[in-house]
């Protein structure tokens, strides 16, 4: 077995750690104190940076570079995603990017809707997509969606409230950007109704009712949007339209997106543990106080325990979650190690981040450093995408072959 990182990876590591240390963190605190304000001076870097830094033929997995194995696209994504949650998860979150919005469409679009959606979407100016799930009475329990979607001629014409909507308000402001949303097409015939839509910005009937005030994350805006009578083209459609076992291969199609997108958020969770641990054994250091790695358990300290069970908890949702990344690139299904990464890495972030604050005290509890902004950024790692008891709910049922009915 090799954990080894290629040279690609380490590359992009050590490029995209300099990012995070000489533009995110300097300006870290005041994103966070000034909540739902733009860093277009950082939005427009980013974008720059990546509009100007095609993916190589390692990342990418072009035909000539499969003889030499598997892509690394995803490990390389998560790997970056890591370091740049170690310089803000919430500033992480608002780069000018396609998200949730994109892999759905990645994941369940047609050609000519990828092509047309994301075909030039690091084309010109920064630009933002977002997904629309959950509502104001439900949140895990995707078969509870009530916003409506009615065929009129060559329009579906949706109703409803959507929450908690990451980037809504950006990617709703961005002239090419687009929200996707689910909605059913009849309540009472469950999941099989339930259908995601592409709706591009400016379409009349679509408002930002509000931005959220949230204990972290605080630089990245998470909106409640309101439809009423939002007309889009037909084939704005992911999936069929077809309300029956067969139809629901468009909702499995979109549910797919999260085997994509949980090792990403559990890689971010990642990167603000790793910045916790980070400042917990500089500080030791700056006090003089070593910790000793080669001794037995019943020699080390209390402190030294804490810290290496931190820095242990932390290697273990990594390798988790490289290695979910790395079945996505060999093509393998990963629905188990997905949510495993997500549930570990979400876990292993709350608790890292609140020990560290633990064990500095009132160093760790004083606004004049950023550790209790990480303890607050940490905790939505445990939330979004699937609650940490959703993940290990379908990872109960892989292992034991249960269906959604028979273990909920």
């Amino acid at each position: 077995m090799d954990f080894s990182l290629s040279e690609t990876a380490l590359q992009r590591r050590e490029l995209i750690h300099a990012v995070a240390e000489n533009m995110m963190r300097p300006i870290s605190r005041e994103f966070d104190e000034n909540e739902h304000s733009d860093a277009w001076d950082f939005f427009n870097t980013m974008w720059e940076l990546s509009s100007a830094s095609p993916a190589d033929a390692q990342i990418s997995g072009d035909a000539e570079n499969k003889k030499k194995g598997p892509s690394e696209r995803t490990l390389i994504a998560a790997i970056q995603i890591e370091e740049l949650s170690w310089g803000d998860a919430g500033l992480y979150l608002s780069i000018p990017n396609p998200a949730l919005g994109g892999a759905a469409v990645n994941a369940a679009g047609t050609p000519e809707q990828k092509k047309r959606f994301l075909g030039d979407f690091h084309s010109g100016k920064p630009r933002w997509a977002a997904m629309a799930i959950t509502e104001p009475h439900f949140g895990s329990d995707s078969k509870q969606v009530a916003t409506t979607a009615v065929r009129d001629g060559d329009e579906w014409v949706l109703n409803g409230t959507k929450i908690f909507c990451t980037s809504g308000k950006r990617a709703l402001e961005d002239s090419d950007g687009f929200v996707v949303v689910w909605a059913t097409l009849d309540a009472s015939k469950g999941r099989a109704a339930i259908k995601s839509f592409i709706v591009p910005a400016g379409t009349p009937g679509v408002t930002v009712d509000k931005l959220e005030h949230k204990m972290g994350i605080r630089a990245s805006d998470t909106a409640v949007i309101r439809l009423e009578d939002a007309r889009i083209p037909a084939d704005n459609l992911l999936g069929s339209a077809e309300i029956s076992d067969k139809g629901r291969e468009g909702f499995k199609g979109v549910m797919a997106t999260f085997d994509a997108t949980r090792p990403i958020v559990a890689a971010s969770a990642l990167g603000i543990a790793q910045v916790a641990v980070d400042f917990v054994t500089d500080a030791l250091v700056e006090a003089g106080i070593e910790i000793r790695y080669e001794a037995g358990t019943r020699e080390m300290t209390v402190l030294e325990k804490e810290v290496i069970d931190m820095q242990s908890q932390l290697q273990a949702a990594r390798l988790l979650t490289w290695r979910a990344c790395n079945m996505i690139d060999r093509g393998e299904r990963n629905s188990r190690e997905a949510s495993m990464c997500k549930s570990k890495a979400g876990l292993a972030v709350t608790l890292i981040t609140q020990k560290a604050v633990e064990l500095l005290g009132p160093l760790g509890y004083s606004r004049k450093n950023l550790l209790e902004k990480w303890m607050r950024d940490a905790k939505i790692n445990d939330i979004f995408e699937g609650t940490q008891q959703i993940n290990l709910m379908i990872v109960a049922r892989s292992i034991l072959g249960y269906s959604s009915k028979e273990l909920n």
